[in-house]
């Protein structure tokens, strides 16, 4: 059966397209994905991601339970109200989540994980925590909007309470505090986000959240769909759970390599496949792609490089770059000229380091002139 978000009236009559995802009715565009994409690079934007799952873990013992069950090192987290963003893998170092953990307290941890994942998730983090004597919390009360882009910081920060303008000003990013909305509603406001632009992603009460979400609105903060969250996190190069990685890929194969920590003493799971690839190399690597002739990178599409075949895992047509772009997972090694099997057409493309957009602008090598 299909799940809806409290907000899914308010989509509806904003005339959202609204699919199917991940077994949830969401808003896929309000007229114009395009229209949503730039709205966000240029000024502010809001997502309802709702769907996604908020878990609590609380007990004597959190941290080293979080120790374990995560390839990222939660002791980098020293100041309360800091994140971290990690892999959560399985015994054979495959990546079951990826996910962002918030220090709250010594004996309070906070976790967003992904909506498609969530049953498989909660599963695996309460049959880690019996060990530890963790309390694992479902927060299915608490609903989530993200503002994103370079204004989105001052439309949120004039729908708190004055006592909390300050703090969120100059709260750092990665980080999250508690704060008081306009209306007297308590607010989790965390500097995070999925396009690669500023903003916040709002922890609000379900009670609460269609009439923040109208008063978002009424502050000059449009609406967004997921069609434009999806460009915009591929621009970023953010990766997208099952379709860049999944339970048979490990974060070295994934590029996220810089989401491990082996450090010493810690013996997470997944770690002595991961000691294993680092030392030996893996056989597949991630790569992003430019296609300079017209057209579009889409996933499935076959890629041809010196060392053997690829393919493209997540591919669009970037609306800030004017061109097609993806991720692909093809053999490691020496790549040589690099092309796209495009209906039997063998198009070149370049390959090229991502993000490929950052803050709004084209980074290093990604456009060519000409």
């Amino acid at each position: 059966m299909t799940q809806k978000t409290l907000l899914n009236d308010t989509h509806r009559a904003l005339g959202a397209k609204m699919v199917d995802f991940g077994g949830w009715d969401m808003p896929i565009h309000y007229g114009s994905q395009l229209d949503e994409h730039h709205l966000v690079r240029a000024g502010a934007g809001m997502f309802d991601v709702s769907h996604m799952t908020v878990v609590d873990l609380r007990g004597a013992q959190v941290r080293p339970f979080l120790r374990r069950l995560l390839a990222n090192s939660v002791d980098k987290l020293k100041v309360p109200g800091k994140a971290l963003y990690s892999c959560m893998l399985n015994t054979g170092g495959g990546v079951i989540d990826d996910l962002i953990v918030y220090y709250l307290a010594d004996d309070f941890f906070r976790m967003v994980v992904n909506a498609s994942t969530r049953e498989k998730d909660l599963a695996w983090i309460r049959e880690q925590a019996a060990a530890f004597d963790v309390q694992v919390t479902e927060r299915e009360d608490l609903a989530i909007i993200a503002v994103q882009g370079p204004d989105a910081r001052e439309r949120v920060i004039g729908l708190v309470g004055e006592g909390d303008r300050a703090t969120l000003q100059t709260l750092g990013r990665f980080a999250a505090v508690d704060a008081t909305g306009a209306a007297g509603e308590a607010l989790f406001v965390a500097r995070t986000g999925y396009t690669g632009e500023d903003g916040f992603e709002i922890l609000v009460a379900q009670d609460n959240v269609v009439a923040f979400w109208n008063a978002l609105a009424a502050a000059g903060v449009k609406p967004a769909g997921l069609g434009a969250r999806d460009t915009l996190r591929l621009e970023a190069g953010m990766n997208l759970y099952g379709q860049d990685m999944d339970e048979t890929i490990s974060p070295y194969e994934a590029a996220l390599a810089w989401t491990v920590a082996l450090d010493d003493g810690r013996d997470f799971i997944g770690r002595d496949v991961l000691e294993a690839q680092k030392a030996a190399g893996t056989a597949r690597q991630m790569i992003g792609l430019v296609m300079d002739e017209k057209g579009v990178l889409r996933h499935g599409q076959v890629v041809l490089t010196a060392g053997g075949e690829g393919e493209i895992l997540s591919g669009t047509f970037s609306p800030t770059l004017g061109k097609g772009i993806a991720f692909a997972r093809v053999p490691a090694g020496e790549l040589g000229e690099v092309r796209v099997d495009i209906r039997g057409r063998h198009v070149p493309v370049r390959v090229v380091k991502f993000p490929f957009v950052r803050e709004g602008q084209a980074q290093p090598g990604v456009l060519v002139d000409g």
